[in-house]
């Protein structure tokens, strides 16, 4: 039987907010069964469940909030937390942004490593696809189809030189996550970083942690980790974004030129409707099949 899982001990790092530019102390903490991911501002004293209801903003990245609070750019460290197959953990920040690290998950994926998992005592839940859910604006759209296993196809087109048109499709596992996905940083242009820090946003963002592009090329010296990064990292995010949803699921992602904001109306989209999916505990022969991707 596949058990839920939380982490064997508490870790933690400390490391630079993208926008405010500060630096933030992370700290991970296990929970019992059935908690789910919460987090918790220790610095304000408030306590935020993942779900799509606390989503507050979109724009730049997955914020989520509760009573004025907000707990910002946390997508690439739930990716990690997703990819791992936690089921319950608390993530505590004293600030209002996860620490943005190198700009991909690779440093979450450490920090899990080094607090290691435990199985606790309840059966593993996941939502299982049953009903095509569908989001599209314009010619982009977002759209999770029902699949016994789990992919991510993801196409994005950038009228830039070194980006164009990307597509990659990745097969959900961890060992596949750790390899193709989470070194993949997130990316930025010149223009843009300049507007949001007129706006005061992105003040803590550098060629450290993200990949960022004037209107012809690549800034970073060290150039891209993969061909084919922006995409990859574009797949990471989706996968913390659609870790809102509280729980892994079965079904195949696919996006053309998706975003945060896609990607929340898409949970949204999906819970509204309880014929959508269905909740397995993976105690059944059945299971067994379906909980090979979260081994």
């Amino acid at each position: 039987m596949k058990k839920q899982t939380t982490i064997a001990k508490s870790v933690e790092l400390t490391g630079i907010g993208l926008h405010k530019g500060v630096p933030v102390h992370l700290r991970l903490e296990a929970l019992p069964v059935n908690s789910g991911i919460v987090f918790f501002r220790s610095d304000a004293g408030v306590s935020i469940a993942l779900t799509p209801a606390s989503v507050v903003d979109t724009k730049m990245a997955t914020v989520i909030g509760k009573d004025g609070v907000h707990i910002s750019t946390i997508e690439h460290m739930l990716s990690a937390i997703y990819a791992y197959g936690i089921d319950n953990i608390r993530v505590v920040v004293d600030a209002d942004e996860v620490p943005v690290m190198d700009g991909s998950s690779m440093s979450f994926c450490m920090l899990l490593d080094e607090a290691g998992l435990v199985e606790l005592d309840a059966p593993k839940k996941v939502m299982r696809i049953k009903k095509e859910v569908e989001v599209r604006e314009g010619d982009k759209y977002v759209k999770l189809i029902p699949s016994n296993d789990l992919t991510y196809d993801f196409t994005i087109k950038f009228s830039h030189p070194a980006i164009d048109k990307q597509n990659y499709v990745f097969k959900f596992t961890k060992e596949n996550y750790k390899k193709e996905v989470a070194r993949a940083r997130t990316f930025g242009f010149v223009h843009e970083v300049q507007y949001l820090r007129s706006k005061g946003l992105a003040l803590g963002g550098s060629l450290e942690n993200a990949v960022v592009l004037d209107d012809k090329k690549i800034l970073n010296p060290e150039g891209l980790r993969f061909g084919d990064e922006f995409v990859r990292h574009k797949i990471l995010d989706a996968i913390g974004d659609m870790s809102l949803i509280g729980m892994n699921f079965i079904g195949n992602y696919e996006a053309f030129a998706g975003s945060h904001d896609l990607n929340h109306k898409l949970t949204l989209e999906l819970l509204k409707d309880p014929a959508n999916y269905e909740i397995l505990e993976l105690s059944t022969e059945e299971s067994k099949e379906l909980a090979k991707a979260y081994a």
